[in-house]
């Protein structure tokens, strides 16, 4: 019995003599070591916080909604009408006025374009070329002038762009 007891006062004693020569060291050193040493400690201490909250942490609740994907596979048509001919956008297809209109020289066209523009029916490029916006102008302009229906016939649109040209 008599050597355990000497065992644990000899621990006892052992590790007051280490406690006491760990404290001495810190009084002796400077201010800069001083802050070091509470850097290293306040580090083990946030890592050990940093610990025990992430082995406490709940996991992460499941998001309101998730968006399905769709499943890869074939997917059969739908089953619709088969689209009968439809014209183009009007006033782009290729009709009487735009045949009309290109039965003029380039620099009448471009005039056509260039008086409709000054008029303020025209906004695009004085090309000479039969487009949307050219569409777009000599219609306005024959509903202003009361004459839309002479865009239906050659004569008619003729007639509409020789008073354009003047």
């Amino acid at each position: 019995m008599l050597p355990a007891v000497t065992r644990t006062a000899t621990a006892a004693v052992t590790a007051l003599a280490l406690a006491g020569a760990s404290v001495a060291p810190a009084h002796a050193l400077g201010k800069n070591e001083r802050n070091v040493l509470k850097g290293v400690v306040a580090a083990v201490i946030i890592n050990e916080l940093i610990k025990q909250g992430r082995a406490n942490a709940q996991p992460a609740p499941p998001p309101l909604y998730v968006q399905p994907y769709p499943r890869p596979g074939y997917q059969p048509p739908h089953h619709q009408p088969q689209p009968g001919y439809q014209n183009p956008r009007p006033g782009y297809q290729t009709n009487v006025a735009a045949a009309a209109f290109y039965e003029f020289s380039p620099q009448a066209r471009r005039l056509i374009q260039q008086r409709l523009a000054a008029y303020g029916y025209y906004r695009g490029g004085i090309d000479g070329t039969w487009g949307p916006g050219t569409a777009a102008a000599v219609q306005a302009y024959a509903r202003d002038v009361r004459s839309s229906e002479s865009l239906a016939s050659r004569d008619g649109s003729v007639r509409l762009y020789n008073h354009l040209i003047g």
